[in-house]
C-alpha cells in the first residue's frame, strides 16, 4: 500500500466523519510517519516546529480514532491501515461505506446532527464551518472596494502565514468594514474566527478568559495571566484561528507619544509579542489609528508581522456620493481627495450638501475654505485632545506653512529639544496625521486640508491670517 492510497484513504474518512478534507500539514505528516520518520524529522523538512507538528498529529490520531473505532496513534498507524487494506477497503468504498453505514464496527461514526449527506457528490460541495463568534462586531451595511487591500490581507494569512497583523488607518477610514468583508472571503479556512471590540477597556486576564471560553476542554477557571497565555498558544496551535482585536486605541495614553500602554495594559504588549514570536496556524490582527511600539520594531525582523495602513478609498469613494443622489459628477474626484478619500468624512459632508446646497457639489465647493461639519469637528477633537503637546505644537505650525516643510524648518522655528522634535515628528507618523513625501533624498512634512482648517479654526491667533512662510536653512 502506497502513501498515495494512504492519503487517499484517510483524506476520505476524514472527510466523511468532518467534511473537511486533509490539510497539506496534515498530508505530509502522514506522509512521514508512512517512512518511518521521526516527529523532529517530518519537522524540518516541512519548516515547522516539532511540538507543532506532535499537537496537529494528535488530532488527527484522534478523529482517525473516532472514526475507526480503535486506538490510532503514530507507532500504530501503518498496521492499522495494512488491516484495512487485507478487508480490500479501497478509498471509494471507505467513503462510501461510512456514508451509509452512519455505524461501523459498532461504533457511532455520525451522530444524527453530524452525519455527512448520503450523496458522495453532495459531500464533496460541503465547505468548511468555521465556529465563528462575532457578537461584538457591527453591521456593516455598505462595503466600497478595497480589492487590493483584501488580495493582500488574504496573501499574508493564508500564503505567508502571518501571525499577527496591524491593520491601520485613521477613524473612519474603513478598518472594521475591511475586516468584516475579509472573513467572508477566507472564513472556510479556519476553524475557530473571533471578533472582539476592546472599546469597554478590558484588562488582558478577562479578555483571555473570554477567548478561552470558545475553545472546548478549557475548562472556566485560571490560575493567571501566564497559564490563560499559554492554554490560548496551546489552541492556536491546536486548531487554525483568526482572531480580530478592534478599537485598540483604548489600550493606549492620551496625550502621550503614540502606541504607549496605559499601565493597567501593559501586558497586552507582551501578549502580542508573545503572538508574533511563538510557533503556532493562527493570526491575530489588531485595528488601530495608532500604531503600536511593539510592532514598528517586530515588523523589521520577524517575517510572521505585519501592518497595512488602509489608506484614501478613492475614486470607489463615488458611490457614496451617489447614495446621497448628489449631482455635478465631474467634481467628485475634487471633492474626494479635498476629505482624504475617508468614507466617514464623506457620509459627512455629503449630509451637509444635500441639506444646505441643493444636493450641488459644484456649489459647495465654490466656498474658499474647507467646510467641516459638526460630526467631524468632534470627531478630529477627539484625535488632537490625544497626542502630546510637542505633537501639537508641530500640527499647529504646518497649518500655517504654505508649502510642505523639513524637520530643519520646523526646528527653526519650535523651540524643541532635538529628541522632543524626533520622538513628536515620529508619534505623529504612527498616528498617521501626515502627509510625508520625498524629493531629492529630503523628507516633505505637510498637513492634509482638512486637518490645516480644523487647526486654523481651532487656534486663530497662531496665523493671525496669514501662513507661516518657511525658508530653507542656509
Amino acid at each position: 500500500m502506497n502513501s498515495a492510497e494512504v492519503l487517499e484513504l484517510v483524506d476520505n474518512l476524514i472527510f466523511a466523519k468532518t467534511g473537511k478534507r486533509l490539510e497539506d500539514l496534515q498530508k505530509n505528516l502522514l506522509k512521514g510517519t508512512i517512512e518511518g520518520k521521526k516527529y523532529s524529522d517530518i519537522a524540518k523538512d516541512i519548516g515547522f516546529s516539532e511540538s507543532h507538528v506532535k499537537n496537529v498529529g494528535q488530532e488527527l490520531w484522534n478523529i482517525l480514532s473516532l472514526v475507526l473505532g480503535e486506538k490510532v496513534k503514530k507507532a500504530n498507524f501503518k498496521s492499522v491501515f495494512r488491516k484495512i487494506k487485507s478487508l480490500n477497503f479501497s478509498s471509494a468504498i471507505i467513503s462510501g461505506y461510512c456514508h451509509a453505514n452512519p455505524t461501523a464496527n459498532n461504533i457511532n461514526i455520525f451522530s444524527d446532527r453530524e452525519r455527512s449527506p448520503t450523496s458522495v457528490e453532495n459531500s464533496q460541495e460541503t465547505k468548511n464551518q468555521p465556529q465563528t463568534d462575532l457578537a461584538e462586531a457591527p453591521n456593516i451595511f455598505n462595503f466600497y472596494d478595497r480589492s487590493s487591500e483584501l488580495k493582500t490581507l488574504e496573501n499574508w494569512i493564508l500564503k505567508d502565514s502571518s501571525r499577527l497583523i496591524a491593520l491601520l488607518g485613521i477613524s473612519g477610514i474603513g478598518k472594521t468594514t475591511l475586516i468584516l468583508e475579509l472573513i467572508k472571503q477566507i472564513e472556510t479556512n479556519f476553524n475557530y474566527i473571533i471578533y472582539r471590540s476592546l472599546r469597554f477597556s478590558p484588562t488582558l486576564d478577562i479578555t483571555l478568559t473570554n477567548l478561552l471560553k470558545n475553545f472546548p476542554n478549557q475548562g472556566d477557571t485560571y490560575q493567571n495571566i501566564k497559564t490563560q497565555i499559554s492554554q490560548l498558544l496551546n489552541c492556536l496551535r491546536q486548531y487554525r484561528c483568526l482572531i480580530i482585536f478592534d478599537d485598540l486605541k483604548i489600550l493606549f495614553c492620551s496625550g502621550k507619544i503614540a502606541g504607549q500602554y496605559q499601565t493597567e495594559y501593559e501586558n497586552y504588549q507582551i501578549f502580542f509579542q508573545l503572538i508574533a514570536e511563538i510557533d503556532h496556524q493562527s493570526c491575530l490582527i489588531l485595528n488601530s489609528r495608532e500604531k503600536p511600539i511593539e510592532i514598528a520594531q517586530l515588523e523589521t525582523n520577524n517575517k510572521y508581522v505585519r501592518s497595512l495602513i488602509l489608506s484614501n478609498l478613492g475614486l470607489a469613494a463615488k458611490q457614496i456620493l451617489q447614495n446621497h443622489k448628489l449631482s455635478d459628477e465631474e467634481t467628485w474626484e475634487n471633492l474626494i481627495n479635498i476629505y482624504q478619500g475617508n468614507p466617514r468624512w464623506i457620509e459627512f459632508t455629503g449630509t451637509i450638501i444635500q441639506e444646505l446646497f441643493d444636493n450641488s457639489v459644484a456649489k459647495f465647493l465654490q466656498w474658499e475654505k474647507v467646510i467641516l461639519s459638526e460630526s467631524l469637528v468632534i470627531e478630529l477633537d477627539k484625535i488632537f485632545q490625544r497626542i502630546t503637546q510637542n505633537e501639537k505644537a508641530i500640527i499647529i505650525q504646518l497649518a500655517q506653512a504654505n508649502k510642505p516643510v523639513t524637520l530643519h524648518q520646523i526646528d527653526k522655528i519650535l523651540e524643541l529639544s532635538t529628541s522632543d522634535l524626533l520622538n513628536a515628528i515620529q508619534s505623529l507618523k504612527r498616528r498617521l496625521l501626515l502627509d510625508i513625501k520625498k524629493e531629492d533624498k529630503t523628507t516633505y512634512f505637510s498637513l492634509h486640508l482638512v486637518w490645516k482648517q480644523y487647526v486654523q479654526n481651532q487656534y486663530p491667533l497662531h496665523s493671525a491670517g496669514q501662513n507661516v512662510v518657511y525658508k530653507t536653512r542656509d
